[in-house]
């Protein structure tokens, strides 16, 4: 038997959308529970992945120049030069902290409500021309690099964890691909919407930029 899917509500009711693609990835209840599962065994790790994921976008001048762009909340001063960007700079604890946040609040969340679909989707709105007060515009293509890094990043700490058994780190290890197809898709989806499909969007607007990875 053959689901019928509206397309036009694919690309205007977000919670519609993530119950479709949940439905394709067979993303259920039980990945969340796995996903809340690997808390504990990631959040000693994460000022390490937060300090690698900035390393990697540093080491290439294209991603590294977004960081001339100051975060919505962040009143510190643009600086001009890139060269004038360190790692250990306030706006880049800033971002850090940030990061650290998104990684909590993903891997403790226990409802995937409306409210957190909203957060989802802002996080990638926020990183394209469409968010209003922000006036960083990433292109998509460093979007999806740095995404299949974090993932990459997360499958390693899960399989150098100890007192998992064989069939828990599959099914996690799978739990986190079928997470970061969706964050991806909540990504895509403003690169792809139009002026209208945007404005008929029933994502409630956020006035601060809350997660800004690049």
């Amino acid at each position: 038997m053959t689901e019928h899917i509206d397309n036009d509500r694919l690309n205007n009711d977000l919670r519609y959308r993530f119950e479709y693609l949940s439905k394709y990835l067979n993303f259920t209840l039980d990945d969340i529970s796995l996903l809340n599962a690997f808390a504990p065994i990631l959040f000693p790790r994460i000022p390490v992945i937060a300090d690698t994921v900035y390393r990697k976008l540093f080491s290439f001048d294209i991603t590294k120049h977004y960081f001339l762009i100051n975060n919505e909340g962040f009143e510190g001063f643009t600086l001009k030069k890139t060269h004038g960007v360190t790692l250990e700079s306030e706006q880049m604890t800033y971002r850090k902290d940030i990061l650290t946040i998104y990684f909590k609040r993903i891997f403790t969340q226990r409802e995937w409500n409306d409210t957190f679909l909203q957060y989802l989707s802002h996080i990638g709105r926020m990183h394209t021309n469409k968010a209003g007060a922000s006036s960083i515009n990433v292109e998509y293509m460093h979007i999806n690099a740095l995404l299949g890094f974090l993932e990459h990043l997360l499958v390693d700490v899960l399989w150098s964890a100890e007192n998992l058994d064989d069939k828990t780190r599959q099914a996690t290890i799978m739990a986190i691909n079928k997470f970061f197809w969706i964050q991806n898709d909540f990504f895509t989806m403003h690169y792809t919407k139009t002026d209208k499909d945007s404005s008929t969007s029933n994502e409630t607007p956020t006035k601060k930029n809350k997660f800004c990875c690049i």
